[in-house]
C-alpha cells in the first residue's frame, strides 16, 4: 500500500530559502497626507461585498462612526453633496455606489414619468444602473435657480445738444422647477441674492412671481405660465437643457418665447394646468383678439443654474459697471 511519503511534493532546493521567509500580507505605503486616516493603506472592498473582510479600521474617525450610522448620514444628503462626500476617501467612495441612494434621488427627480416607467427606462438605456442613470438622464435641477441675464443698450435723451448718453440695461429671468411638474417664472431687474427670498409658492403678489406647469422629454422642456388680469395672456416657453459636465444639468437654451391671449373660460377652467391649454398651438395662434400672439426674439440669452448656497457669490450680481455683458458656457 502506498504511504503519504510515496505522494510528498519535491521542492527544489533553490525555493527553500524563499519557502522559510515570513510572508507579507501586503506593503505599507507612506504618504503624509494621509496622517489623518492613518498610516496603513489597505485596498476597500465594496459596500456590502460578500468579499468584505472585517478587520480594525486605523482612521479615528472610522473607528468611532460605524457603517450603519455612516449609511444613515449618506442617505439623508442631496446627490450633489454625496458626490462632493465620494472625494473624501475610497471607504467614502465605495459606500456611496451604494444603489439605494441614487435609486431614490431618481424617483424622486422624475416622479412625473411614474415608478413604472422609470423602471423601464433604467433597464432598457441605462443597463440597471441608478447611478448611470442620474449622470446620464436630463432632468431639471431643483436645489436652485435658472437665470438668464439679458442686457441691452438704450440711447438716452440728449441734453442742451452737447452729450448723447446711453444706458445699459440688465434684467434677469428667473426659474424654479419643482419635481411635481410646476415652476416658478420671475422677470425682474433684482439681483439673483434678493430674488431668491421670493421665489417660493408663498409670495405675494407684490412679488410677480407667476406659477405654471412643465414637461421634461429626452432635453426639451415645454413650460406654460397664465398672467391674470383684465386681459389674460399666458406666455410659452420652449428650452433645450444641457451640461457643461456630465450630469450637469446646468445649462438651459432658450428656443422659443411667445405670449397669446386666452379667454376668460380658458383661464379659469385650467388653471392649474395651463400648459393642457396651449397644447398644440402654433406660434402665432391667440385665443383673445385683444392680445395678439408676440414671438419674442430679444432676451434669449441661456438660462445658467446657480445653486442655492452659491446665491449670494454669484458673478450674476455684479452691476454693469463690472460686468456689462455675460456669456454663459
Amino acid at each position: 500500500m502506498a504511504t503519504g511519503s510515496d505522494f510528498a511534493l519535491a521542492v527544489p532546493s533553490e525555493l527553500e530559502s524563499v519557502l522559510r521567509l515570513k510572508t507579507v500580507e501586503y506593503f505599507v505605503t507612506r504618504r503624509p497626507w494621509l496622517d489623518l486616516y492613518g498610516v496603513n493603506v489597505r485596498p476597500v472592498a465594496p459596500f456590502g461585498s460578500v468579499s468584505r473582510k472585517p478587520y480594525v479600521d486605523s482612521a479615528p474617525l472610522h473607528r468611532c462612526l460605524p457603517d450603519e450610522l455612516l449609511f444613515e448620514v449618506f442617505a439623508r444628503m442631496t446627490p450633489y453633496d454625496l458626490g462632493k462626500a465620494a472625494c473624501v476617501c475610497r471607504k467614502w467612495r465605495y459606500t456611496i455606489r451604494n444603489p439605494v441612494f441614487w435609486r431614490n434621488a431618481c424617483l424622486k427627480a422624475w416622479q412625473v414619468s411614474g415608478v413604472v416607467e422609470n423602471y423601464k427606462i433604467l433597464q432598457s438605456k441605462f443597463d440597471g444602473s441608478w447611478r448611470k442613470m442620474w449622470l446620464s438622464r436630463p432632468r431639471l435641477r431643483t436645489d436652485g435657480l435658472y437665470v438668464s441675464r439679458n442686457t441691452y443698450i438704450r440711447v438716452g435723451v440728449a441734453e442742451w445738444k452737447i452729450t448723447n448718453p446711453v444706458h445699459v440695461v440688465c434684467y434677469f429671468r428667473y426659474l424654479r422647477f419643482f419635481p411635481s411638474g410646476r415652476f416658478l417664472y420671475k422677470n425682474s431687474s433684482q439681483k439673483v441674492k434678493d430674488v431668491v427670498k421670493c421665489m417660493n409658492f408663498r409670495s405675494s403678489k407684490a412679488d410677480c412671481v407667476f406659477g405654471g406647469n412643465y414637461t421634461l422629454s429626452d432635453d426639451k422642456v415645454e413650460a406654460a405660465v397664465l398672467y391674470p388680469g383684465a386681459r389674460p395672456t399666458v406666455l410659452r416657453i420652449r428650452l433645450r437643457l444641457r451640461g457643461t459636465t456630465a450630469g450637469a444639468n446646468n445649462r438651459m437654451d432658450l428656443l422659443s418665447l411667445v405670449t397669446s391671449g386666452v379667454n376668460s373660460s380658458e383661464a379659469s377652467a385650467y388653471e392649474e394646468d395651463i400648459l393642457g391649454v396651449v397644447e398644440g398651438w402654433q406660434d402665432d395662434e391667440t385665443h383673445n383678439p385683444d392680445v395678439p400672439a408676440v414671438s419674442h426674439k430679444r432676451g434669449m440669452t441661456p438660462f445658467v443654474f446657480v445653486p442655492f448656497g452659491e446665491v449670494e457669490t454669484s458673478v450674476l450680481n455684479l452691476p454693469v459697471e463690472k460686468m456689462d455683458y455675460f456669456v454663459p458656457g
